[in-house]
């Protein structure tokens, strides 16, 4: 009888421990194109999507009130155009007081005429019905060489504050290019007690 010899068994070497630094260095890379993910995306939503600004004047008060922050839909109008009643931001035509941004109501589009008489504005020969004036007369505005009535161009619009008595609106600037137009106003997001749809 012959002696076997021992034939050592095979076994699975353990796994080295995976490097601490690698580990770190990969957690750090998934937070970085996280963040940066996150920033593309809000800056398309920023782009295309909806943008927040702040209300320069009080030319719509009170349906706005100065300094607050609204919600601007810069989507809508890539299927329709602005229509009365809208609520926009647009460039200012004249940024003669560093407000390179205004918010304003769409009074008429292009293809109307806009007459003042009386203290109301008429839309065709048609006086508005405009609750969110709260009773303020729309009358001209004094210096401005604004001649009525005005006929709205193809392609413009016109534009007036709710705050009638205190706006530097198309009664000042005339009739704005619709290109101008950034989106419309929808929401008030802050101060959080004036919280709310706009209209």
């Amino acid at each position: 009888m012959t002696d076997t010899p021992n034939t050592p068994t095979i076994t699975d070497a353990p796994e080295a421990p995976k490097s601490k630094k690698h580990s770190f260095a990969r957690q750090a890379i998934e937070f970085v194109l996280t963040i940066a993910i996150a920033f593309l995306v809000a800056q398309s939503v920023r782009t295309w999507v909806i943008q927040p600004y702040v209300v320069p004047t009080g030319s719509m008060l009170p349906t706005i009130q100065l300094g607050d922050q609204v919600l601007a839909n810069k989507f809508v109008y890539r299927f329709r155009s602005p229509q009365a009643g809208d609520i926009v931001v647009f460039d200012n035509p004249i940024p003669s007081r560093g407000e390179d941004t205004l918010i304003k109501r769409v009074i008429a589009v292009g293809g109307q005429q806009v007459d003042l008489k009386d203290g109301k504005v008429l839309v065709n020969g048609v006086a508005l019905v405009e609750p969110y004036t709260y009773g303020q007369p729309s009358d001209k505005l004094e210096m401005s060489r604004i001649v009525f009535p005005v006929d709205i161009p193809v392609g413009s619009i016109w534009l007036m504050g709710d705050n009638r008595t205190s706006s530097q609106d198309s009664r000042w600037f005339g009739p704005v290019s619709i290109s101008a137009v950034h989106g419309q106003a929808f929401f008030t997001y802050w101060p959080i007690g004036r919280f709310g749809v706009l209209k």
